[in-house]
């Protein structure tokens, strides 16, 4: 049967979502969908698949949640199930940042629509920060733009406070993946005094499905965090791997290098990890060619 797959997240209060996990872990589980769903104080956010029917269920029962009826999602195509089961996890943050102080309910930057990116961020007087991670960005990223060098979300405060200096006086334009992350940064800044900030609505992936390819800024591929692992113009596959050691993306001539074991290493990782930790990714990637562990994807970091 044809999987449907959405990507949804939304920021809204849920005083109890330890409350809320079970019913939708059931309701999951009985309509054969798959995936992930992290439950927060401050809101949900997940990747789900399964028979259309099974999804648009736990659609309608997350938009009966209170405040969580304007809840958006984003379709992608899957032609097999990817997820092995249905995990529902209760955490601090559906993104961590770790600044308890930012409330994307409250306030967040200006959304501009991907046919109005390009006018905004070729303005010299705006900086264009990527709010990705340094193992994303280096696929791919608009041209121009800055990339902190950050290796998780939770590290973009620390770096904006380092340089918030370098960009006194400008408007600043925000993207991610697919948007959540600059809900937080960009009421992290407004937080932060500055006064005009501005947000890709839908992130690169809107951008990406919308923005003709003659007509783009983009230079590369995006890094999802599914079994696609990367994408380009028109969301067509980007010819990315996982590396399932250290879950950075690598290209196809990476795959030449001395380094790369399938499973097990990468040129990227090569010196990040023990004897030990190889010989378990060796005995895990050979328990995933039996056919007997399904092949985790990267986790959102």
């Amino acid at each position: 049967s044809d999987v449907y797959k959405r990507q949804l997240y939304h920021f809204a209060p849920l005083p109890d979502p330890a409350a809320l996990r079970a019913p939708l872990l059931a309701l999951c589980d009985a309509e054969g969908v798959r995936g992930t769903i992290i439950l927060a104080r401050e809101g949900v956010n997940g990747t789900i698949a399964g028979p259309r029917a099974g999804v648009e269920a736990v659609l309608a029962h997350l938009r009966g949640w209170p405040g969580c009826a304007g809840l958006s999602w984003k379709e992608s195509a899957a032609a097999a199930m990817p997820f092995g089961r249905m995990k529902v996890r209760i955490k601090r943050e559906i993104v961590t940042m770790g600044e308890p102080q930012v409330n994307p309910t409250a306030h967040v930057g200006r959304h501009v629509p991907p046919a109005e990116w390009n006018a905004l961020i070729a303005d010299p007087e705006v900086v264009v920060i990527d709010t990705r991670n340094a193992y994303e960005i280096a696929i791919g990223s608009f041209r121009g733009a800055i990339d902190p060098g950050t290796r998780s979300f939770r590290e973009f405060p620390a770096w904006w406070r380092a340089n918030a200096d370098r960009f006194a006086g400008k408007r600043v334009a925000m993207f991610c993946t697919g948007g959540i992350r600059c809900e937080k940064s960009t009421s992290f800044l407004i937080g932060a005094g500055v006064p005009e900030v501005f947000h890709l609505q839908g992130g690169v992936l809107k951008y990406l499905e919308e923005v003709a390819e003659g007509d783009s800024l983009w230079d590369g591929a995006c890094f999802v965090f599914d079994q696609r692992v990367s994408l380009t113009h028109g969301l067509a596959p980007g010819g990315h791997i996982l590396c399932h050691a250290c879950r950075r993306p690598l290209d196809p001539a990476d795959r030449n290098r001395p380094e790369y074991e399938e499973g097990v290493c990468c040129h990227l990782c090569a010196g990040e990890y023990s004897d030990a930790d190889r010989a378990r990714f060796r005995e895990r990637q050979r328990q995933v060619a039996r056919g007997e562990l399904f092949a985790a994807q990267p986790a959102a970091r």
